[in-house]
């Protein structure tokens, strides 16, 4: 059940698919690593994913590893796409998208994922738009 909820949540990630990641989250999600600007909760992640996907509308998950520990999967993942849309004043120009993410879901009884704890490698991602300079 929970490679399951987890496959669910990254299946979102690739689609945008509002119905899975209804299916996956539970009422009580709490992202704890909140970005400001994100809602808390379980809007958090379809927010997240309609915001990045202007700047990167091909964004595409890969899961290049999981470990399964009690009510928890630990995910590393990569997100790859390319930069043709807007983020904040940036113009994209089809630049590639290649950066790195691990995420811990922590996972109910209800196959329902409750907690999220992610750190994404912003920087290279910052630098690959040329929002930071290289």
């Amino acid at each position: 059940m929970l490679v399951d909820t987890a496959h669910g949540f990254y299946t979102f990630w690739n689609t945008g698919d509002s119905a899975l990641l209804s299916r996956v989250i539970s009422p009580s999600f709490t992202d704890r690593d909140l970005p400001p600007g994100r809602p808390q909760g379980p809007d958090g992640p379809l927010f997240a994913f309609r915001q990045f996907t202007k700047a990167v509308p091909d964004l595409h998950c890969y899961v290049l590893q999981q470990i399964i520990v009690q009510d928890r999967v630990v995910s590393n993942l990569r997100f790859t796409g390319h930069f043709t849309g807007r983020f904040g004043k940036l113009q994209g120009r089809g630049q590639n998208v290649d950066f790195v993410a691990t995420d811990i879901l922590r996972i109910d009884q209800h196959g329902q994922i409750t907690d999220n704890w992610h750190l994404e490698d912003n920087l290279t991602f910052l630098k690959q738009i040329g929002a930071v300079s290289q």
